[in-house]
C-alpha cells in the first residue's frame, strides 16, 4: 500500500465513524426516547447500513465484520424499514482477505437509548495482512458523537483527537466543561500517566465485574507487606457506559485504566485498541498476551488498556485474583 493510501485509511476511518455518529444523533431526534427498544434497533441498523454501504463504495475489495451483520442480528429491524440487515462478508472469505474492516455501528446501545447520556460510541477499524501472512490493526477511529469528539490513528503511527467543527452535530450539553469551540480542531493524542499511588479504573455502570473489586482490593495491599515501606495503590472504580467510551476515557485522562473480562467481541475493542496503541497506551489481553483480530471465532472476552507505567502492577494484580475471574 502506498503512503497516500495509508493516510486515506486513517482519514476514512474517522470520516465514517463521525458520519455514522451524526446519523445516530439524528435518529435520537427522530425516534425519541419513549420506546428504548425501537431507538436501539433503529440506531444499530441505520448506522450499520450506512457503514456497509460506504465501505462497499469506498473500499469495494475489502471484507467487513460488523456486529449487526451477524446471522444472530438477522431478525432486527429499523423503524419504518422492514429489510433485514446487510450481512457480513462470509467467514471463509473474511479469514483469507488481505484487508478487513471491523466495525461496531453503535457501541453502547443502553446509553444511546437514555436521554442525556454521552458515553456511547461508533467504532471503525481496519485489519490488514502483511506479506508474511500475519495481520494487525493498521487504522482505527472511535467517534463519541454526543461529546463532539473523534479519536483516531494517523499515518505517523500515532493518534489524534478531532473535535467537531462549529455547526456539526454534537456535543450533547453536559455543563460548561463541554464547550470546546475555541480549542484546536485536531491535536495529537497521548495517553496521560496516572497520579502516583492512585488508579482510576473504568467499569461497567450496570454490571461491574466482581473480579475488578477483588483487583482493587489486591492493588490496595500490593505493596503494603513487601518490605519496601510503600503504601498500596488507592483505587477508584469509575462507572462508564460503552467499551469505546471507557477506553477513550483512559486516553483522555478521565480514568487511568480499563480492565474487562467476561465477554466481548472483536468489534467491541478493535477500533479503541488501535487508537490506544497509537496513543502510546498498553493494550493487551488480561494475561498480557497480544490482542489478535480477524480470527475464525470473533469472541475476544477480555482486555486491559492503561498507561504502560501501570501495566506491570495491573497484570500482576490480575494474576493474583485469577481465581475469581469469570469463567
Amino acid at each position: 500500500m502506498t503512503e497516500g493510501a495509508a493516510v486515506d485509511d486513517h482519514v476514512l476511518a474517522a470520516e465514517l465513524a463521525g458520519a455514522a455518529g451524526r446519523l445516530l444523533l439524528g435518529v435520537r431526534d427522530e425516534v425519541g426516547f419513549a420506546d428504548a427498544r425501537a431507538l436501539k434497533d433503529t440506531g444499530d441498523l441505520r448506522a450499520h447500513e450506512y457503514l456497509m454501504a460506504a465501505l462497499a463504495e469506498r473500499c469495494p475489495g475489502d471484507a467487513v465484520l460488523s456486529e449487526e451483520g451477524r446471522s444472530s442480528a438477522a431478525g432486527k429491524r429499523s423503524k419504518g424499514d422492514g429489510r433485514a440487515p446487510t450481512r457480513n462478508t462470509a467467514d471463509a472469505e473474511r479469514r483469507t482477505a488481505r484487508r478487513v474492516w471491523i466495525v461496531d455501528p453503535l457501541d453502547g446501545t443502553r446509553e444511546f437509548s437514555e436521554e442525556g447520556r454521552r458515553d456511547w460510541a461508533v467504532h471503525v477499524a481496519l485489519w490488514e495482512r502483511d506479506a508474511s501472512g500475519r495481520g494487525r490493526l493498521v487504522a482505527g477511529a472511535v467517534a463519541l458523537p454526543a461529546q463532539g469528539l473523534t479519536l483516531r490513528t494517523d499515518a505517523t503511527g500515532g493518534a489524534s483527537l478531532v473535535r467537531a467543527e462549529p455547526g456539526e452535530r454534537g456535543p450533547v450539553p453536559a455543563g460548561p466543561d463541554v464547550v470546546r469551540r475555541t480549542q484546536p480542531r485536531e491535536v495529537p493524542l497521548h495517553v496521560p500517566a496516572p497520579d502516583a499511588g492512585k488508579l482510576r479504573i473504568a467499569v461497567s455502570r450496570t454490571r461491574p465485574p466482581e473480579f475488578v473489586r477483588h483487583l482493587a482490593e489486591r492493588l490496595a495491599k500490593a505493596r503494603a507487606g513487601d518490605g519496601s515501606g510503600s503504601d498500596g495503590i488507592d483505587v477508584e472504580l469509575v462507572p462508564i457506559g460503552s467499551a469505546g467510551a471507557k477506553i477513550s476515557a483512559v486516553l483522555l485522562g478521565e480514568v487511568d485504566a480499563y480492565v474487562h473480562a467476561g465477554g466481548q467481541y472483536e468489534w467491541d475493542s478493535a477500533a479503541p485498541a488501535a487508537v490506544a496503541l497509537g496513543a502510546g497506551a498498553h493494550a493487551s489481553r488480561i494475561d498480557g498476551a497480544p490482542l489478535e483480530y480477524n480470527r475464525e471465532d470473533p469472541r475476544l472476552p477480555d482486555i486491559l488498556v492503561c498507561h504502560p507505567v501501570s501495566a506491570p502492577a495491573l497484570l500482576t494484580g490480575i494474576e493474583d485474583v485469577s481465581g475469581v475471574l469469570p469463567g
